[in-house]
C-alpha cells in the first residue's frame, strides 16, 4: 500500500495551490495523508476528488468551515497498521515520550504545524512522522512531503521528498 501524507499546505495564503509533482504522487498513493492547516477548503475539496482514500485533520489555521468537515484526530488501520494524524504534538523536547501515552494503540502518528520534518521511534516502538510542508518551507531548505510503503503490517520505505523550487512558486 502506497502512503503520501502532507501537512501545512496554507492554500491559498502561501500557494495558489499544490505543486504538479505533489499532484502527480497524489494521484499514485492508495492513501493520502493530510496533517492539518489547509486553510480553505477548496484544497479539501480537490485532494478527496483526487485521491483514492483520503485521510486527514484540521490545524490551527483552519476556520469553521474546515473544523465542520474534519476531526482533530483521525485514525485508521491500514493493512494492519495502526494509524493517528493529529496537527499539533507540542514541543520537539519531550514528543516522543509525550505522545506515546497519548497515543498508546498507534503504530504510526503523522502529525504537522511546525513545519519541520521529523521520523522518530518512540520507547513503545510508535513511530512519529511529520512530512514537513510543500508550499511554505519557513526556515527549513526546502519544501517537502512524506511517502511510504505498508507492507506485512509495517511502514517501510519512508521517504522525503524535496520539492525543487522552481515548481513551489505560487504553484497551480
Amino acid at each position: 500500500m502506497r502512503l503520501l501524507a502532507m501537512a501545512d499546505t496554507h492554500v491559498p495564503k502561501r500557494a495558489r495551490g499544490l505543486p504538479p509533482v505533489l499532484w502527480r504522487a497524489v494521484e499514485a498513493a492508495d492513501v493520502v495523508v493530510h496533517a492539518g492547516d489547509w486553510v480553505d477548503p477548496a484544497l479539501l475539496d480537490e485532494l478527496t476528488a483526487r485521491s483514492a482514500r483520503l485521510i486527514a485533520v484540521y490545524g490551527n489555521n483552519d476556520g469553521p468551515a474546515l473544523r465542520a468537515r474534519l476531526p482533530e484526530v483521525a485514525r485508521a488501520e491500514l493493512d494492519g497498521v495502526r494509524l493517528a494524524v493529529v496537527h499539533e504534538t507540542g514541543a520537539a523536547a519531550g514528543r516522543e515520550r509525550r505522545c506515546a501515552r497519548a497515543f498508546p494503540d498507534t503504530d504510526v502518528l503523522i502529525f504537522g504545524h511546525s513545519h519541520i520534518p521529523w521520523d522518530s521511534t518512540a520507547d513503545t516502538g510508535l513511530r512519529l512522522l511529520n512530512p514537513g510542508s510543500p508550499t511554505d518551507r519557513r526556515r527549513q531548505p526546502e519544501h517537502t512531503y512524506l511517502t511510504a510503503e505498508i507492507r506485512s503490517r509495517t511502514v517501510c520505505d519512508v521517504t522525503l521528498h524535496a520539492i525543487p523550487r522552481s515548481t513551489t512558486r505560487n504553484p497551480g
